[in-house]
């Protein structure tokens, strides 16, 4: 116990220094958790640890239940294209590509090149909506098409399981196998939905009436844990478990404050998790294999890129398509757990093991890096990496316009003042709904980038009489006004910010940018209030 803690304060202290350190050169603190694994297995000699991986786990568990507080199951069936469709076309064309190329490499067994090949089929969830969430591109279009993918992936994990049993099992037959499995998921949805749908609700009706912190976050935290260990118990993933809790409770009024009391031990774990990863890298049989790793890592990213490419392309944009395709072709990390689980069931040898496990650490390494510079790399393959929604708008034709980033709650009510004094203005949103919303409403909203220079210019920024930033994430706000600044003309920039380092962090960026204090202006609103019902009184009296 004493030396899993010395380990764990190493490993938490170096994390930290290097995250710090990664910071500085816009590097994601997966990395530098990845880093922190390998410093520690080759400092300490720290092997594989199971019962650490069993706690990392639940950072994927914590992750998945957050999930499924965002899909509710009328979201997930709105979304039955990207889920059902795609999904299904993607795992099986890749999943089959990638079982003959393991069969044939490997000279293994057909059964067991069919797990190793859909398991590569499956892609990061961890890491791409983490990413995808932090930058606030969840919510555009090659964001959903991701997501849409992924949550197939997930559930795909299940028949992956359910394979490896059948294949390993020396006593059951298939067909008892089957009807086990069948059976146990029918009895997990049940009791999850019985749960979910009338306990949970009252039970966090009461806890609530406590007022009491420490009892609400303790009955989350034994949700998501009691969820997932149902699912275990019955043969199922930790994590579908969480992630049929999260759906359920995505029903209820408390989804929100839920979300945000996870959100520190789902990140916590997630970093442990990504530890352990980086701790079950084993140098000496990667560079002795150095050359198979990378063509493996090679073909697998391009063949994950064509497929879900030339999916996509069927129906949507080539633009779109390929910052899907590239935000999904790394391997996830539960193809790390179907290894492992492969390796002990005396499936695959160690070194076959290890080769896999590099390249999904390979590819998982390389993945953020990808995703924050999707624009960049869809720019240089596709030419037409233009708005496609800005044919409307007749370049020489605007001027003096107002140029407003973000249709939000408050960029909304922005349009409504403007509109009100009959002012020139359109809007860039990211998000399609909003852009939907807004078009609805025959107001100027228009899908688009905002952080990127050719969607500014074909807003006419350089024309404009100011752009306002109203939107509600911060980086994404940083990253728009670093996108203006970088223009090199002066544009007229209204940002609004609640504190000092917000106000700190704009300050060497120029005269052309207007800082507004997001306090003062509420408090400015409300004593003209307060003073204007002081005078009707006074009327009054």
């Amino acid at each position: 116990m004493e030396h899993f803690l010395v380990l764990f304060l190493i490993a938490t202290a170096f994390s930290v220094v290097l995250n710090v350190f990664f910071k500085r050169f816009e590097i994601p603190t997966i990395i530098g958790y990845i880093v922190t694994g390998v410093f520690i297995a080759q400092i300490f000699g720290l092997s594989y640890d199971t019962d650490l991986t069993h706690i990392a786990e639940f950072g994927i568990v914590f992750l998945m239940f957050t999930i499924g507080l965002e899909f509710s199951f009328k979201h997930l069936m709105s979304m039955k294209r990207e889920v059902f469709l795609n999904g299904i076309i993607q795992v099986v064309v890749t999943g089959t590509i990638f079982s003959l190329l393991a069969q044939y490499a490997f000279d293994i067994g057909q059964k067991t090149a069919i797990i190793i090949g859909f398991a590569l089929a499956l892609s990061s969830t961890a890491i791409v909506l983490k990413t995808l969430n932090d930058n606030g591109d969840i919510t555009q279009i090659y964001g959903r098409k991701a997501l849409g993918i992924l949550l197939f992936q997930d559930l795909a994990v299940i028949p992956l399981l359910l394979m490896i049993d059948i294949f390993s099992s020396k006593t059951s037959s298939i067909e008892d196998l089957l009807v086990t499995t069948m059976t146990s998921a029918v009895i997990v949805i049940i009791l999850l939905y019985f749960i979910g749908k009338y306990v949970f609700n009252l039970v966090l009706y009461f806890v609530v009436k406590t007022n009491s912190q420490e009892i609400f976050i303790t009955t989350i935290l034994f949700t998501v844990v009691g969820s997932s260990f149902l699912a275990h118990y019955f043969g199922f993933s930790y994590s579908l478990g969480a992630f049929i809790a999260g759906m359920l409770i995505a029903e209820t009024q408390y989804k929100h404050q839920i979300e945000a009391d996870l959100i520190p031990f789902r990140d916590l774990l997630l970093g442990l998790f990504f530890i352990t990863v980086g701790i079950q890298i084993n140098f000496e049989i990667i560079f002795k294999n150095l050359f198979v790793v990378l063509i493996i890592l090679v073909d697998v990213m391009v063949v994950k890129v064509v497929v879900v490419y030339a999916l996509l392309l069927l129906f949507i944009k080539k633009r779109v398509a390929i910052k899907t395709a590239l935000s999904i072709c790394q391997v996830g990390e539960f193809a790390l757990a179907i290894f492992s689980l492969l390796n002990v069931n005396n499936m695959l040898n160690n070194e076959i093991s290890q080769i896999l496990t590099a390249v999904v650490i390979i590819s998982m390494v390389i993945t953020p890096f990808i995703l924050k510079n999707l624009g960049k790399i869809a720019d240089k393959l596709e030419e037409d990496a233009g708005v496609d929604l800005f044919e409307q708008i007749k370049p020489d034709l605007i001027n003096g316009h107002f140029i407003i980033c973000g249709y939000g709650r408050l960029g909304q009510e922005v349009v409504n003042r403007l509109k009100t004094q009959g002012m020139p203005y359109l809007v860039l949103e990211s998000d399609l709904t909003a852009v939907q919303l807004g078009r609805s409403r025959g107001e100027n909203v228009f899908f688009g980038n905002a952080t990127q220079k050719v969607t500014l210019e074909k807003a006419c920024v350089q024309t404009c009489a100011a752009v306002i930033l109203t939107v509600s994430n911060e980086q994404k706000l940083e990253m728009i006004a670093n996108a203006i600044k970088d223009l090199g003309y002066p544009v007229n920039t209204i940002i609004r910010f609640t504190g000092t380092e917000e106000k700190q962090l704009y300050s060497n960026f120029g005269d052309n940018f207007h800082l507004i204090r997001e306090e003062r202006a509420v408090a400015r609103v409300l004593i003209h209030e307060a003073l204007q019902c002081r005078i009707d009184k006074n009327i009054q009296d």
